[in-house]
């Protein structure tokens, strides 16, 4: 059996630089992202870290163990798996992955009492599962390398 990520990756002498990555994951995924979606993405991206520089590191901080939760059973069975790479592992179940890793935030929606939050999620999170499922890959290295 391995470790629990909660274990691991929530550890108080590792939480810093797994947050650290984290953020560094997001500033790559976005910074990747081409075409004119890309771009807008990109700008309010940007308009965001500049409006509040503590919104992403908060936000990761606030989120993190949520996701962590949510992919402690992938985690779990890739460890009785056999296989070697945890991102490949994820990117092979990318749809239950996303949907996982995003019912995080589509719950914190739902409790919302903000109508106008919940419109603006909507019309987003079809997008956002794409934009997860492509983070995957660098998600899963992230995971491995802070959890083994």
């Amino acid at each position: 059996m391995v470790a629990a990520l909660n274990d691991t990756l929530l550890d108080d002498a590792r939480i810093p630089a797994v947050r650290a990555d984290v953020e560094a994951l997001v500033d790559a995924e976005v910074s990747d992202k081409t075409g004119a979606s890309g771009l807008a993405l990109k700008g309010g991206y940007s308009a965001v870290k500049k409006l509040g520089p503590s919104i992403v590191p908060d936000a990761i901080e606030g989120l993190l163990p949520e996701f962590v939760v949510r992919l402690e059973p992938f985690w779990q069975e890739f460890g009785t798996s056999g296989e070697a790479s945890f991102s490949e592992f994820l990117t092979a179940r990318g749809d239950a992955v996303s949907d996982a890793l995003l019912g995080v935030t589509d719950d914190r929606i739902e409790a919302s009492d903000r109508g106008a939050i919940k419109k603006v999620y909507s019309t987003l999170r079809p997008s956002a599962k794409k934009h997860v499922t492509e983070a995957l890959p660098r998600l899963g290295d992230l995971v491995q390398k802070h959890a083994a």
